[in-house]
């Protein structure tokens, strides 16, 4: 995500923040993405083409997430940027989401709507289908869906549009996070019916939808600290787990039937849909590695600190059992 302080906004802060990952963690790909901002142009976004390593775009409305006050107020005054990646194939990444209303808007007496975080994600539908018709051949991807509604309008868009969808969103309604910092997350967890149409749209997916995590290990401080809640929830080391436990869940309640949660189905969201839409390689036959979940009693726990005893994080679904990841070659 490229959602720093600062942003990164430059194919120069990309690449030197892939070199930074990269030491970190030189067994992974890495697939960056620019963070949509007035700086950007057609000429940049070849450039980063010619990088290898900046696959999309992210477009964050201004306002509506964490460190997303630079963020986009006009998306047709980037027409000539989405040519550019529609052309050279670069991803738009879409955090779709509405800004909220001002207050002075709940009393208006017009039609319009006023945005709050539980509706904002459906009344940002329409700026999806105005781009996919306006650029048909751009790959987007409505990341973190969270609504019924976004569900449906991924699948009334064209191949070329996909959506992901995040383990703790599977797993949370509105009374989950408005309770619970380390829960609120932006888009905002919402009602029961999401809940289950995300579930379903896992094993339904087809391609259309994949998994992605929107992690993000925010420090105890920034959570629960002066200010503003930082919006997200840290889910990465148990995310494969949370997911299928998020199915068995939906098996229990009737919401998902034995036939649909297939090996296909679950390895395609959690893996091969996503490589296919960024049209990377898949493994190929001889690559042996995988993982396999068992049951060993293991539980999310209430907190992890660095090794310094300076960073506390609290993970989203604390106390929870989950399967065991086990990985195999």
């Amino acid at each position: 995500m490229p959602n720093l302080q600062p942003p990164i906004t430059t194919v120069e802060a990309a690449v030197s923040y892939h070199e930074k990952l990269s030491k970190l963690a030189p067994d992974v790909n890495f697939l960056m993405s620019l963070y949509l901002h007035p700086s950007l142009s057609p000429e940049i976004i070849g450039n980063a083409v010619r990088s290898k390593v900046i696959h999309g775009v992210k477009l964050y409305p201004a306002g509506v997430t964490t460190n997303s006050q630079n963020g986009v107020l006009d998306i047709e005054q980037y027409y000539p940027v989405f040519k550019a990646m529609e052309i050279h194939g670069l991803i738009l990444n879409l955090h779709g989401e509405m800004q909220s209303s001002p207050p002075a808007a709940f009393a208006a007496a017009d039609t319009e709507l006023p945005v709050t975080v539980l509706n904002a994600e459906r009344l940002f539908v329409p700026q999806l289908y105005k781009l996919h018709r306006a650029f048909p051949k751009l790959r987007i991807i409505l990341e973190h869906v969270s609504s019924r509604e976004g569900i449906a309008a991924v699948r009334q868009c064209g191949s070329t549009v996909a959506g992901t969808i995040t383990a703790h969103h599977l797993w949370s309604t509105v009374d989950d996070w408005c309770g619970d910092v380390f829960s609120f997350c932006k888009p905002v967890a919402k009602t029961a019916e999401d809940r289950v149409a995300l579930v379903r749209a896992v094993v339904g997916s087809s391609g259309k939808f994949f998994f992605g995590s929107d992690s993000a290990p925010h420090p105890v401080e920034s959570k629960k600290g002066d200010g503003n809640t930082a919006a997200g929830c840290f889910t990465q080391p148990w995310c494969t787990s949370l997911v299928i436990g998020a199915l068995e869940e939906g098996l229990r309640n009737g919401w998902i039937e034995d036939k649909e949660v297939t090996r296909q189905s679950i390895e395609g969201f959690l893996s091969s849909y996503g490589r296919t839409f960024y049209q990377l390689d898949q493994p190929s036959e001889s690559f042996n590695s995988g993982i396999r979940l068992e049951r060993r009693d293991e539980v999310i726990p209430n907190q992890i600190v660095s090794h310094n005893g300076t960073i506390k994080v609290i993970p989203f679904g604390r106390g929870k059992k989950v399967m065991s990841i086990v990985w195999r070659s």
